[in-house]
This record gives structure tokens, C-alpha cells and sequence, in this order.
């Protein structure tokens, strides 16, 4: 009985260790304040993200997901949803106006008063 223990354990060991892998990446994401980041944030309160966090001053997003739950596209889509571009990929024009008027990061006069 312990030989066949040992050997199942064996044999599923390896599938227990990938389902469980990881991945961490950083993304610049426009925004401006404590709302974006809050908002960000949730945005990716979701099954297969296990960790986020935003921060403003550099306007960083790092993430730590499981790709067996979640694909990074999806993640991406999930951003450019909540209103805000990540990098060149740009939130459409209904995600973004919807945004409060103090976090529409692409008015100059908007990221003038954040300074």
C-alpha cells in the first residue's frame, strides 16, 4: 500500500508544482491619483490574479497571476476596460470618458493640477 502511495505521489507531484506556477510583470498604466489606483486595482480583482499593485508616481502596475487561470491578454483587456491606457494600447473613448473628471490623465490641464 505505501509502495502505491509512493508511486501516485510520484506520478502527480510534477502536475500539483505547474498548476501552481506563477508569473510576476510590471506595465506602465496611465493615471493620476488615488481613485486610478483604486480603480486599477479592482479592476483586476479576479480568479487567477493573485497579486497587484499600482503606483502612481511611476506609473507602474505590477501583477502576479496564474496563466493556467487567467491569460495576460485578459488582464490587459481588463485595464483598458476600467479607462486606462497601457502604454500604446489605448482605453476606447467610453471607458475613458466615464472616468471621474479629476482622472482623465490625457487632459494637460488635468495632469498640470496633479503636479
Amino acid at each position: 500500500m505505501k509502495k502505491l502511495f509512493v508511486l501516485l505521489f510520484i506520478a502527480f507531484f510534477p502536475l500539483v508544482g505547474q498548476a501552481q506556477k506563477k508569473v510576476e510583470k510590471t506595465i506602465n498604466v496611465s493615471a493620476v491619483c488615488g481613485m486610478c489606483k483604486e480603480r486599477i486595482e479592482k479592476a483586476l480583482d479576479v480568479k487567477g490574479v493573485v497579486f497587484c499593485e499600482y503606483t502612481v508616481e511611476s506609473q507602474e502596475l505590477f501583477v502576479v497571476y496564474k496563466p493556467k487561470k487567467i491569460e495576460w491578454s485578459s488582464i490587459e483587456d481588463l485595464i483598458l476596460e476600467a479607462g486606462h491606457d497601457i502604454g500604446e494600447k489605448k482605453a476606447n473613448d467610453e471607458s475613458y470618458g466615464a472616468l471621474d473628471g479629476c482622472c482623465k490623465y490625457r487632459s494637460q490641464e488635468v495632469l498640470d493640477a496633479h503636479k
